[in-house]
């Protein structure tokens, strides 16, 4: 523990002085290179003082994603500064080395001086990430995208061809500060007028008081044709906090599943229900959370007990991981599965036909947008919310409509 402190300190003084470096090969007023010493110094203290109040039977506050996104705001951008200022470095070194053993020009110094283009180079590279987190925790992570989606399917009952469904998931309403904008999002999801509502999990953070004040916020999703239903995510079963006791987690297990009906979604538990339209009818299964890396508390054999292959089913399952280790070859043909969990990392590129990427992608094969493997499909919403970092940058906050139409993809 002690040398990953060591290790850490070593590191930050690198970056620290190579940041500094920078900014005294551009700028050569001493009173702002002074007050940004001094300013940094108050950063990391705080930063670390914020970190070192971290309390496990407690959980994420608000104090720690403040904390957390200043460290990224503040450090990403001298991290990569820092880059660029040692590739310098490493050049300025070989040639010195190249030019001291070949002795080209004695009278040039082994080590040249630090260029000021490089500096500025490096100073504006750096800027990006600083005003692309900065834009992030300010108003990226309210900055609600509607995204819809028509997906064909040739079994599909003739009464259901058209079905709209809004997906929402990742809600972590213990991150939420401003209920303008909450007011905002349910606003828009009420304006899609969609047959049904689907949530895919995470309703807080940990405990189940962090709902309490957004109670009535949820409660004006409208109701909607086919009804509205839930599921649990990983978040929603106490485990990343210390408890009192089990008693204690207990309570506050029941108390989270019990919110599911106080903002009036049908919690499905590893069961499944049916949407009927006429002589046709949809098997609607909801299994809890099941990921590879994360319990295991789905029973995909219990939720669909009673379907047959021939059935019609759209499955909600929180954790994408989930599709590939059972869902999507699994004799009874889940034929369209809802999933969130992965938030697309809340950091990434995307434009719609030319780029899409995200660290998660290398964590996670299906972590956003739609997916498909023989005709069937899994759909991973973004997230509605955010957690850990307070903010988004490049991926934003989703609310999906998808649309059901009986046919082949001629896409």
């Amino acid at each position: 523990m002690i040398l990953r402190i060591l290790i850490l300190c070593l590191v930050l003084f690198v970056v620290e002085l190579y940041a500094y470096q920078a900014l005294r090969t551009v700028v050569k007023s001493k009173y702002f290179l002074v007050s940004y010493l001094v300013i940094s110094a108050l950063l990391l203290a705080f930063i670390v003082y914020s970190f070192t109040q971290f309390d496990r039977s407690v959980g994420q506050t608000g104090q720690s994603m403040r904390a957390t996104g200043l460290l990224l705001l503040v450090y990403i951008p001298k991290i990569i500064l820092t880059l660029v200022l040692f590739g310098e470095d490493i050049f300025r070194i070989g040639f010195g080395s190249i030019n001291h053993f070949a002795k080209f020009n004695d009278s040039v110094d082994f080590l040249a001086s630090r260029r000021k283009f490089v500096s500025q180079v490096g100073l504006g590279i750096a800027a990006v990430p600083f005003l692309s987190l900065l834009y992030g925790v300010t108003m990226g992570k309210y900055n609600y995208k509607v995204i819809k989606q028509r997906i064909f399917f040739p079994d599909l009952p003739d009464a259901f061809d058209g079905l709209t469904i809004t997906h929402i998931s990742d809600v972590h309403s213990g991150s939420f500060d401003n209920p303008d904008k909450i007011n905002y999002a349910i606003d828009l999801i009420n304006e899609q007028n969609s047959d049904l509502i689907l949530f895919t999990g995470d309703i807080v953070n940990t405990d189940a008081k962090e709902m309490h004040p957004w109670i009535d916020t949820f409660k004006r999703i409208k109701e909607h044709k086919y009804g509205k239903y839930s599921v649990l995510g990983n978040h929603d079963y106490g485990e990343y906090v210390t408890w009192p006791s089990e008693a204690a987690k207990e309570k506050n297990f029941q108390d989270i599943k019990n919110l599911h009906r106080q903002i009036d979604f049908k919690l499905m538990l590893n069961e499944h229900a049916f949407i009927e339209n006429g002589t046709d009818k949809i098997a609607l299964v909801g299994v809890e959370n099941w990921g590879v890396k994360f319990k295991k508390a789905g029973d995909l054999q219990k939720a669909s007990d009673g379907l047959s292959k021939e059935d019609f089913k759209i499955l909600m399952s929180h954790d994408p991981s989930h599709w590939d280790a059972e869902i999507n070859n699994h004799e009874k043909n889940f034929h369209l599965t809802l999933s969130g969990h992965t938030h697309g990392m809340q950091f990434g590129i995307e434009i719609p036909g030319v780029i899409k990427w995200s660290p998660i992608q290398y964590v996670y094969k299906q972590w956003a947008g739609l997916y498909e493997n023989l005709g069937r499909y899994v759909y991973v919403n973004r997230g509605f919310g955010f957690h850990a970092y307070s903010g988004r940058v490049g991926i934003m906050p989703e609310i999906t409509v998808i649309e059901l139409k009986k046919g082949l993809n001629v896409a």
